[in-house]
């Protein structure tokens, strides 16, 4: 899944980024509104996650303009606001989804999954193929019954290869859904992390090399 956070509290930002980072979620932060609309019109983002009061360009812009442009992005609004016509307000100009602060971590985690699976094709909460099972929700795969000791890229990998359903994902979209904004596009960071996963898999091979094109299962 791969997550704005727009925020204008510099610390706080950089400390949920990184939380979100260890739930295996890849995750850009902008501090102004008017560099939130930059970065979507740019990047095709799952979930935004919206402070209200920002500078340059207010949150509830940004927010109608990603309710009205069409994009398949979710937002969830993260503010101090957390009145009830804040809420009623938030979600009326376009907001998926409402969280007032200061709020538990583990709740913002779990909606902004939610957000996600929303934005994406429906797909089963588990997904397996050939022995090889995975529950994004809790994080945990396992092939044959043995638990697979992945790291969030090495799970991120697996879950997009499975979620395609058979089909070619190419190196890029990789990069793209699996990683943030400082991923290098000219490094073997993919190659190297989809070796990783095929050892980890064990016999027989699940991930095919598809030349010029990607990977798939």
């Amino acid at each position: 899944m791969r997550v704005l956070l727009v925020e204008d509290h510099e610390e706080l930002a950089l400390t949920v980024a990184a939380g979100l980072r260890r739930e295996g979620m890849a995750v850009d932060v902008v501090f102004d509104g008017r560099a939130a609309l930059e970065r979507t019109a740019a990047n095709d983002y799952d979930v935004v996650v919206l402070d209200r009061d920002l500078p340059e360009v207010h949150g509830d812009e940004v927010c109608r303009a990603l309710a009205g442009g069409g994009s398949r992005v979710r937002v969830i609004m993260l503010t101090a606001a957390g009145a009830v016509s804040d809420k009623v307000s938030g979600l009326g100009i376009g907001a998926d989804d409402y969280l007032a602060k200061p709020f538990a971590f583990a709740e913002l985690v779990a909606r902004v999954r939610a957000l996600g699976r929303r934005s994406a094709p429906a797909l089963p909460p588990v997904l397996e193929h050939e022995g090889l099972r995975l529950d994004p929700g809790l994080r945990i795969a396992t092939r044959d019954g043995r638990r697979l000791a992945l790291s969030p890229k090495e799970f991120a990998v697996l879950e997009l290869l499975l979620a395609a359903r058979g089909a070619v994902v190419s190196t890029e979209q990789l990069l793209e859904r699996g990683w943030d904004e400082f991923a290098d596009p000219f490094t073997q960071t993919v190659k190297v992390t989809v070796s990783r996963l095929r050892r980890k898999l064990g016999d027989p091979p699940l991930i095919e090399t598809v030349p010029q094109a990607g990977y798939r299962i």
